[in-house]
C-alpha cells in the first residue's frame, strides 16, 4: 500500500527498558542496526500494525509492553535514489511512519527474534536513548531524531531526566539537515534492505 505521494505507511517501535535504554537490533545478514519497524496492511490501524510488527520482529505480545507515547501524525523519510524500485507498478519513494514508545514490562526471555520463517533481526542489545540517531543508516537519521525528540518527554516520565538527558542541539540539527535534504545522498549498500 503506497499513498499518492509515493510513501508507504509504516510504523516504528522504540522499545524502552525501564532504565531508559532502548532496544537496538541488527538486521539479519547485514551490518545495519535499527529499531523494529514495518509496513501497515490496508485493513490495519497504526496501533494494530505496531502490535503485529512487535510480535513478528521481537516475539513480544501486548502484555509484555505498555504504550507510553506516539508521534503526532506521520514522519517521513525518502529512500536514496538507488534504493527505489522503479520497475514496480507503483513506485515507493519512501516511508511515512507513526512511531510508538513502548515500555518493556516483560522478561528478557520473552524477546524472541526467531518466531517467523524469515526473521528481521539476528542480534539485539540495549543502548542509550539517543544512540540510534548517530548509528542508524544515514538516510533514516532525520526521522529517528524527530521520533525520539517527540517521544523523549514520555520516556523521561518513566526513566527520569538523568537517563534521558535533553538531546544536544548538534544532534537534532544533524537530523534536521538530513530531513531538508530528503534523505538522498551516499548510503551503505544494504539501504534497500534497511528501508523495509
Amino acid at each position: 500500500m503506497i499513498d499518492p505521494d509515493g510513501y508507504r505507511p509504516n510504523v516504528g517501535i522504540v522499545l524502552m527498558h525501564p532504565d531508559g535504554r532502548v532496544f537496538w537490533a541488527r538486521r539479519v545478514r547485514r551490518d545495519g542496526w535499527q529499531f523494529p519497524q514495518g509496513g501497515m496492511n490496508s485493513d490495519e490501524t497504526p496501533l494494530e500494525a505496531m502490535y503485529r510488527e512487535l510480535r513478528e520482529e521481537t516475539g513480544l505480545l501486548p502484555e509484555h509492553v505498555a504504550v507510553l507515547g506516539v508521534t503526532p501524525g506521520w514522519l517521513r523519510y525518502r529512500l536514496p535514489r538507488n534504493a527505489i524500485r522503479r520497475n514496480d507498478k507503483v513506485v515507493c519513494i519512501g516511508q511515512k511512519q507513526v512511531w510508538y514508545l513502548l515500555q518493556f514490562t516483560g522478561q528478557e526471555s520473552d524477546l524472541r527474534l526467531d518466531l517467523t520463517p524469515k526473521p528481521e533481526f539476528d542480534h539485539w542489545r540495549w543502548v542509550d536513548f539517543w544512540y540510534p540517531v548517530n548509528h542508524v543508516v544515514t538516510f533514516k537519521r532525520g526521522v529517528y531524531a524527530s521520533a525520539l525528540r517527540h517521544l523523549a518527554p514520555f520516556a523521561r516520565q518513566i526513566a527520569g531526566p538523568q537517563a534521558i538527558p535533553a538531546a544536544s542541539a548538534e544532534l537534532l540539527e544533524r537530523g534536521h539537515r538530513r530531513r531538508r535534504r530528503g534523505g538522498s545522498g551516499r548510503r551503505p549498500s544494504p539501504a534497500r534492505d534497511q528501508a523495509e
